[in-house]
């Protein structure tokens, strides 16, 4: 027997539909790239959606085709989100940090049909255009008088003036709620960028999910500020959230350093926001520069690569901040986890709460997980036990875009993640290592992520990375590479001395090296594969 509710397809549009209906008037702040500040509401957001719904369709886009972006945290780009979407086609998100092969390779293997830059790329795009036959149309999010005077770029208009002349009276189609709706590419560290595309249903699924207490906790009350790009697992699904809840959103372009973030913050009073641990460490290190305080900013959300223990403790210490750890990636849309403590726990002494808190955080109901060994048996809940993480839900990816290969499922339907993890008794799963690279070293296996959030807390310290080098008696050993925080000595003795007592005498570091600076992936994750070549062959002392 059916139940005899209502069937109403689920869809990217009515997000924004919602908001502009019941929060009409709430603001959304945008920072351009071209220069100063644009503020309007959900409503007006809405109106210039559907004029660029139209606009789309006048330039032939069909349902299920590509349109590419190139683009900062904005309010143009925030339209893209749903105009493209919502009718049908799919909101192709390209990370600009990626090197130009990869781009090359992503954007014909979308076979985007226009492509959205921000004037930032203008450079770049002129670049790409020749060897991106299927892009049909360049379309620059600005106004009509910062288009270059000379470009060879086919089709090139405005933004402004591709909306100009539609009206904003379309109404959304409904269609199945399994429609694509958007295209993220991983970060390609070692092969070739995937493509996950992500459905209506999933979409607006994660955006529920993430919105709930236990998750990121969003409401109309907040003001939201995601640092984190919006061409990165769609900006972690924050576009989605604040319509969804109301929540007034401020958008910071490209001006992510310390002190554009901290003016945004203070003038708009930002509550709530997210963003990778580099930004962090850049934002904490302007503050204790300059003597700022915020005055709003209660929590955010640090993804993307371990937060480190000394940084989490900072933020709240001397910044009143509340950092929320969580865990995720391009195949899970990206949000799987998130760090909050249960009831019996506030019971716990504070050093067991915030070790409980450094984990990456409790399952989201829709998405189950669990550790196996080598041979794929299930392995305890006990928080000792760590093995490869396996997840599946409703947001998580079946397959990639245009690669059926089921080798990153199992045979039972679970993704593979690549992460190895521990799981303990209440439900906290903790990242000990990506697979690629936990150290191997005399039949232990020692955790590289745990070494560099022990490095890091270490106050000349600025960043660190650990790979594992050859090592003829034990096979592998731990290299702590690490960047000197300026103005500040340290010696590889008092290195490692730091580590004595804190983790097993086998897991210390046999060398360090002093570096200007640490590769990093365009998602600002350590690029290990770099420091393993740069650092090959390398004889320990």
């Amino acid at each position: 027997m059916l139940g005899l509710m209502m069937h109403a397809p689920l869809r990217v549009a009515a997000l924004l539909e919602h908001a502009a209906k019941w929060h009409a008037d709430t603001e959304i702040v945008s920072r351009l790239p071209e220069g100063g500040l644009f503020r309007y509401t959900y409503a007006d957001a809405h109106r210039r959606s559907k004029q660029l719904a139209k606009a789309l369709l006048r330039l032939g886009v069909a349902p299920g085709d590509r349109v590419g972006t190139l683009a900062w945290n904005t309010h143009r780009h925030f339209e893209l989100y749903f105009g493209v979407a919502g009718i049908g086609a799919v909101c192709h998100t390209v990370n600009p940090r990626l090197f130009p092969e990869q781009l090359v390779y992503i954007l014909n293997h979308a076979e985007d049909r226009v492509l959205f830059f921000d004037l930032t790329f203008l450079p770049l795009v002129e670049r790409l255009a020749p060897i991106c036959p299927k892009v049909e149309k360049w379309v620059l999010l600005a106004g009509p008088q910062h288009l270059p005077a000379n470009s060879e770029l086919p089709g090139l208009c405005s933004y402004e003036d591709l909306l100009e002349p539609e009206r904003d009276d379309y109404e959304w189609p409904t269609f199945d709620e399994n429609t694509a709706c958007s295209l993220c590419y991983t970060s390609g560290t070692t092969d070739q960028p995937k493509g996950v595309l992500y459905s209506h249903r999933s979409t607006v699924l994660h955006a529920l999910a993430i919105s709930l207490p236990d998750a990121l906790g969003c409401s109309a009350l907040d003001v939201v500020l995601p640092v984190v790009p919006m061409f990165h697992v769609n900006a972690w699904g924050f576009p989605y959230m604040a319509p969804l809840n109301g929540a007034k959103l401020v958008l910071p372009g490209p001006g992510l350093d310390g002190a554009s973030l901290f003016e945004l913050f203070e003038s708009e009073r930002v509550t709530f926001s997210a963003g990778v641990p580099t930004i962090w460490l850049g934002l904490l290190q302007f503050m204790r520069q300059s003597g700022h305080r915020f005055s709003t900013l209660k929590r955010t959300v640090v993804g993307g690569s371990a937060c480190p223990p000394a940084l989490m403790a900072a933020f709240e210490n001397e910044l009143g901040v509340t950092i929320r750890h969580a865990w995720g990636m391009t195949e899970t849309s990206p949000l799987g986890t998130a760090s909050v403590l249960k009831a019996n726990q506030l019971a716990l002494p504070p050093d067991a709460q915030r070790a409980e808190l450094q984990k990456q955080g409790r399952v989201l109901f829709g998405v189950d997980m669990k550790i196996v060994d080598d041979a794929g048996q299930a392995l305890p809940h006990d928080g000792v036990a760590f093995g490869d993480l396996l997840v599946r839900g409703p947001w998580v990816v079946g397959d990639y875009y245009g690669d059926r290969n089921p080798g990153h499922l199992t045979a039972d339907g679970w993704f593979r993640t690549g992460d190895v993890a521990t799981i303990d008794a209440a439900g906290f799963m903790h990242i000990t290592d990506r697979s690629k690279d936990v150290i191997k070293s005399g039949g232990e296996w020692i955790s590289s992520i745990e070494l560099e959030n022990l490095a890091v807390a270490h106050p000349a310290v600025a960043e660190a990375a650990v790979i594992g080098v050859a090592s003829a008696r034990w096979a592998e050993r731990p290299l702590l590479i690490v960047v000197r925080r300026p103005g500040h000595e340290v010696s590889t003795e008092e290195l490692l001395d730091f580590f004595e007592g804190k983790v097993a005498r086998f897991s210390v570091p046999d060398a360090v090296e002093f570096v200007d600076q640490l590769p990093h992936t365009a998602t600002g994750k350590l690029l290990k594969t770099q420091l393993r070549q740069d650092f090959a062959g390398y004889e320990l002392p």
